[in-house]
């Protein structure tokens, strides 16, 4: 069972996400919190297995509450969930340690994957953000990348990550098991020398393209 602990300053959209959580069968809402101060305190309480945090919140918002969360426990997994789909927020959010961003227009059935998922270690965006961030760094000066060795099917996967796909769509359009694609990707952070999705994604846009 993955515990979450939900933090939104609004009272129906706290009771929205947890009604729509606990229509599961292997996630369960822990507790909720309508500002930052009650959330780094309901955290070190419970200890969920993940936080979904919105940003816009009364007293300490939702980018310091996650950076005094992740000061404190550094293997907390914080998944932004807000209206601002704008850089302003964004970016403040990504530096404070989010594990993710999603706008509250996100389809439910994304929501939920996003939070298995990021539990399950992966960093993860709307596509629309993730093309974003792609398309800054793009912008900014770099050394000439090298291309590694790939095989024609990290090739298919490393395309589908930076298009800002998650394992489970990889798999359903290559026509894999989700564990074959969790092991292509390995080996493109490995081979690529990154850490993370949205650097592999970004190292996509340069050596493939878009």
């Amino acid at each position: 069972m993955i515990t979450v602990l939900l933090v939104d300053d609004q009272r129906l959209v706290r009771a929205g996400l947890r009604m729509l959580i606990e229509d599961t069968t292997d996630l369960a809402v822990v507790g909720e919190a309508a500002n930052g101060v009650e959330a780094v305190r309901l955290y070190a309480e419970l200890t969920p297995d993940l936080v979904v945090m919105d940003l816009r919140m009364p007293g300490l918002d939702g980018v310091a509450a996650t950076q005094q969360i992740l000061a404190s426990s550094p293997r907390a997994k914080v998944l932004v969930l807000t209206t601002f789909d704008d850089d302003e927020h964004l970016l403040p959010a990504l530096s404070a340690g989010a594990a993710g961003y999603f706008v509250k227009d996100t389809e439910p059935a994304v929501l939920l994957d996003a939070i298995r998922r990021t539990v399950e270690g992966d960093l993860l965006f709307s596509p629309a953000l993730l093309r974003r961030l792609v398309d800054r760094a793009l912008a900014a000066p770099s050394a000439p990348v090298p291309t590694p060795d790939l095989t024609p099917r990290e090739r298919d996967v490393l395309r589908l990550v930076a298009e800002g796909y998650g394992n489970q769509e990889i798999a359903d359009r290559l026509h894999l098991g989700v564990s074959t694609v969790k092991t292509h990707i390995a080996n493109l952070l490995a081979k690529t020398g990154t850490d993370n999705r949205v650097r592999l994604a970004v190292y996509a846009a340069e050596i493939i393209g878009r």
